[in-house]
Formats: structure tokens, C-alpha cells, sequence
């Protein structure tokens, strides 16, 4: 994604398959932060995923998509907003299914260390902002290639 942007309503950029997004304005040092996305009808939803470090937040600007948790899968209306904890009850997954256009701010408060696992493969992605051994910050991907 391209410079960040600070209107939620302001143009995104084209990811690929229907995607659309753009990281909201923040100071480097805060781990808040907050990103607009757009799926247009049949994109492919993200992964399903949790987060061990990470609270998220999902307000649902236009359209209606369609959210996976573990409780199973509802559509969400306009203006809902739906928090996703950390840990098993936080997993989530976002899709498309309707016949127009979904608009949401995903925001969320990163912690460091993080460790974000996805149920549906058996990846798990390690990573801190601190730095790692080598040099550089530390992101590790569980099993490797995975």
C-alpha cells in the first residue's frame, strides 16, 4: 500500500482480486492503527487468523459482508461493529457474498510481541518490533514456507 491515507472515504489502493486498501494515518511510535478496506462482490476473503497480542476492531462502513468466527458465520449490516479479542474467540475471517460493494475500517492496538495463528493451515507467524538477533526486527513463520 502507498502513503497512508487520513479520510475514510478517500480513494484506496488496488491490492489485486478485488481488493482494495489503505493504512490510516499514525505516529511511527503507536501501535494503534487502523486501515479502510474494500471487497468487491466474490473477492477472496483473508485468511481466517487470530491474534495472541492483538485486539481488533471492525466497523462495517457500506455493504453487508459476511464474518467467520468460531461460533460460525452471520452477515453483518451497515454500521455494525464487531470486536475480535485476543486469542481463540477473537478468530475472525471477512468475506464478500453480497451483491455490492464492502467497505470496512479494520482498527487494532498491536502489541509486541505478536503472535498470529491461522486455524486453517496450521501457520503461525511470530514477529516483534524489537530487534531480533540478527539485526532487523523478528518474524519467524511456523512450519517454515508455511
Amino acid at each position: 500500500m502507498s502513503a497512508y491515507g487520513d479520510n475514510i472515504w478517500g480513494e484506496l489502493d488496488e491490492i489485486g482480486d478485488g481488493v482494495r486498501g489503505k493504512r490510516l494515518v499514525r505516529s511511527p511510535e503507536s501501535h494503534l492503527v487502523a486501515a479502510v478496506w474494500e471487497l468487491e462482490p466474490g473477492a477472496p476473503p483473508g485468511p481466517y487468523h487470530l491474534h495472541h497480542g492483538t485486539d481488533e476492531y471492525l466497523l462495517v462502513l457500506r455493504g453487508t459482508p459476511t464474518l467467520r468466527t468460531p461460533e460460525g458465520e452471520r452477515v453483518l449490516a451497515e454500521g455494525e461493529a464487531v470486536q475480535f479479542p485476543r486469542g481463540r474467540a477473537g478468530a475472525h475471517q471477512l468475506s464478500n457474498r453480497s451483491d455490492g460493494t464492502v467497505r470496512v475500517v479494520i482498527a487494532a492496538y498491536h502489541g509486541t510481541p505478536e503472535v498470529i495463528e491461522y486455524p486453517d493451515t496450521g501457520t503461525v507467524i511470530v514477529g516483534a518490533r524489537t530487534e531480533a538477533h540478527g539485526g532487523g526486527p523478528l518474524e519467524l513463520r511456523f512450519p517454515p514456507g508455511g
